[in-house]
């Protein structure tokens, strides 16, 4: 990260990075890091190190929360590399700018202006006067979500599945910290997969995926007003409302598709099927767990769950995608328009028009780098469109699913979609934020005229 400086009056005057760039070269930074602690040679489970790709396509899927592996992460990595992804996954998942800004509230009890802006450009916080307790109550929520998640999970796996006590809450902590940041990262072989059928490990991974998915200032606003739905605003309406219908949507489809499938649903009961019907369709809010074989999944399936990925979870979580809010924002332009109305309203209040450009300018820009991506994986293997397709929104919404073919990528196609990653991780949120930064009114218009659309 480079500072320009312009000389004045003998003085040099430095201009200071954009707080995107700042977040941008955090999460680089912390991917790095990563890297070389994962190519530590004990590290590695057994004798000899990792390479430098295994090592940094781990490291970005951690910091990026995705969850996409190209190698076993229970088997492959040691105990103290199985460490550093969960260290990395937590980082990545609570943001640089927010773990930077804790450690200043720690050591200096106070934040700089700077740290301030910058974290609230990660944080999507509304003022910067409200920032330090804004950090306080993210990082305070984040943690007692996951404690609780491994509490339950812990007792699981010693009660239910024999495992000793240490083991047991090393599988509840890693599983709770992976969930709630929708990380994806799993200590099993298959996922999840062993456990398709059991409500204790399934549910309480799931409504950690929830929480985490909607986002930070949701959270937030949920914890002060509760009980009072007439103060949340437009965000924490649209986010509650679009999650329960994508999960509820999602549910139902995916367990009428895949119901007499018989490498999936199609050897469970009833209420099994419903069960995994409803985790699968969490995981495409980002979470990236998978209780069935991805791989073995109808076309269909895969189709409708790569409109999911794409839209994710909610803004300033743990999710990607492109957020339930642009997409519930281009559906009311959509209703608007067949309606024939001119201004856009929502939950009973005007849209701004700068809303309106900048959902289309994420959603065009996420869909060229998604359709780019796919075609530069096609150029590279001989593998079918519609798993390339998934793999690539999967990478971008930072999901983590696979239908198992990560793994088998060149090398080329690994980093496409570590770039992938990176860029859905931090693309959306760093362009919203240079875009808002960036309005300015015009002294001047100049005069209208109209194509013809359609």
């Amino acid at each position: 990260m480079q500072s320009r400086a312009t000389h004045q009056g003998g003085r040099k005057l430095f201009r200071r990075p954009h707080p995107a760039q700042v977040v941008v070269s955090g999460f680089a930074g912390a991917i790095l890091i990563g890297t070389g602690g994962l190519l530590l040679p004990f590290a590695k489970a057994g004798a000899g190190g990792a390479t430098f790709l295994e090592a940094i396509f781990t490291a970005t899927a951690a910091v990026c929360v995705t969850g996409l592996t190209v190698v076993d992460t229970a088997t492959f990595w040691s105990p103290f590399g199985q460490v550093v992804i969960l260290v990395l996954i937590q980082v990545g998942g609570l943001g640089i700018m927010t773990f930077a800004s804790v450690i200043g509230l720690t050591i200096a009890r106070k934040l700089s202006l700077r740290t301030r802006i910058t974290a609230a450009a990660e944080i999507r916080s509304v003022g910067l006067e409200d920032v330090k307790g804004l950090v306080r109550g993210v990082v305070l929520m984040s943690l007692t979500i996951e404690f609780v998640t491994a509490v339950i999970l812990s007792l699981r796996f010693l009660t239910g599945y024999g495992e000793p006590v240490g083991r047991a809450i090393w599988l509840g902590v890693f599983h709770g910290v992976a969930s709630f940041n929708n990380a994806g990262f799993a200590l099993f072989s298959d996922s999840l997969v062993s456990f398709a059928t059991d409500p204790f490990i399934c549910l309480p991974i799931a409504f950690a995926i929830i929480l985490g998915g909607i986002g930070f200032p949701v959270i937030v606003q949920l914890r002060r007003h509760i009980r009072s739905p007439l103060h949340w605003n437009m965000n924490t309406r649209i986010v509650l409302a679009g999650t329960i219908t994508l999960l509820v949507a999602g549910t139902v489809y995916l367990t009428v598709v895949e119901w007499s499938n018989p490498e999936t649903f199609g050897p469970l009961a009833w209420p099994d099927k419903l069960l995994a019907g409803f985790f699968q369709s969490v995981q495409t809010r980002s979470g990236g767990f998978n209780s069935v074989d991805t791989g073995a999944m109808d076309s269909a399936s895969l189709l409708g769950m790569d409109v999911l990925m794409l839209i994710g979870g909610g803004p300033a979580g743990t999710a990607g995608g492109i957020k339930i809010t642009t997409f519930a924002v281009l559906f009311f332009i959509l209703l608007t328009e067949v309606r024939g109305e001119i201004a856009v309203n929502v939950f009973g209040k005007r849209l701004s028009r700068a809303v309106h450009r900048q959902a289309i300018a994420i959603v065009l820009l996420a869909v060229a780098v998604v359709i780019a991506s796919t075609a530069a994986l096609m150029l590279v293997t001989d593998i079918s469109m519609d798993r390339l397709l998934f793999e690539s929104i999967s990478a971008f919404g930072t999901v983590g699913l696979s239908t198992g073919i990560t793994a088998g990528l060149p090398a080329a196609g690994q980093v496409i979609l570590m770039l992938l990653m990176f860029i859905g991780r931090l693309g959306p949120v760093t362009f919203a934020s240079a875009l808002a930064l960036r309005e300015r009114r015009s002294m001047y218009e100049l005069p209208k005229e109209r194509p013809i659309i359609g």
